[in-house]
């Protein structure tokens, strides 16, 4: 298991300035979140580029953008994470450079409103229409969860959704601050993939090898801080 060091900042050296032992290029991972309007995706970047939840939140017009710089096993890696808008009428003039090199998706539903769940076949229908690999790494977050008497999306029927669409299921909360290290967690599993399965900076999906198997779980149940979290 890798272990994981979180940080906040980003630094670069080039090469050629230090022959004989220098540190590489800082690798970027493009991230991209996808899903209805008002599912919670702007606040699950938030908690993860932040660590805080925002107190107010707007529909997002076109695309936000938010990064952050981890470090795992002495390589820091720079996360790129694209918050895209869930309305058709935002994402129009957008919706090509949404796909445009990404490495990751993460496609979000709310746990309490059962049409955003149904709506995620559109989400995955235009995220392969745009020629999205079925090789870049998935991962399906149901948010919400901590309005528990609210839920409409049991995890059962999620687990069938995301074992058949090959990706890793996650339920958590952006809102909950005990949550805070799962939220996490959903962009490190994906940041720990991408380093294992890529050697060289990350600029393409072209040459991805084949994913593991996938396997569904609670974000509660995942391996503790420290640890590759899938």
């Amino acid at each position: 298991m890798a272990l994981l060091l979180w940080t906040d900042t980003s630094r670069s050296c080039n090469p050629c300035m230090q022959p004989s032992h220098y540190i590489p290029d800082t690798r970027i991972f493009k991230i991209i979140v996808i899903g209805d309007s008002n599912v919670g995706k702007t606040c699950l970047t938030f908690r993860f580029c932040g660590g805080t939840f925002p107190g107010k939140t707007e529909a997002t017009i076109g695309v936000d953008f938010r990064e952050k710089t981890v470090e795992i096993e002495g390589e820091r890696i720079k996360v790129q994470v694209w918050d895209t808008a869930g309305q058709e009428r935002f994402r129009k003039s957008m919706v090509e450079h949404y796909y445009r090199n990404v490495h990751a998706v993460v496609f979000v539903y709310d746990v309490t409103k059962m049409s955003s769940f149904t709506n995620l076949k559109t989400w995955i229908e235009e995220c392969n229409g745009h020629a999205v690999s079925p090789l870049v790494p998935r991962v399906l977050v149901g948010n919400k969860c901590d309005l528990k008497d609210l839920i409409q999306v049991p995890s059962s029927l999620a687990l069938k959704f995301a074992d058949a669409h090959n990706m890793l299921l996650f339920e958590t909360s952006a809102k909950d601050p005990q949550e805070s290290q799962n939220v996490d967690a959903i962009f490190m599993c994906l940041v720990c993939r991408l380093k294992a399965q890529r050697l060289l900076p990350c600029r393409d999906t072209e040459g991805w090898p084949a994913q593991p198997q996938p396997h569904c779980r609670r974000l509660d149940e995942a391996s503790g801080k420290g640890s590759c979290p899938c």
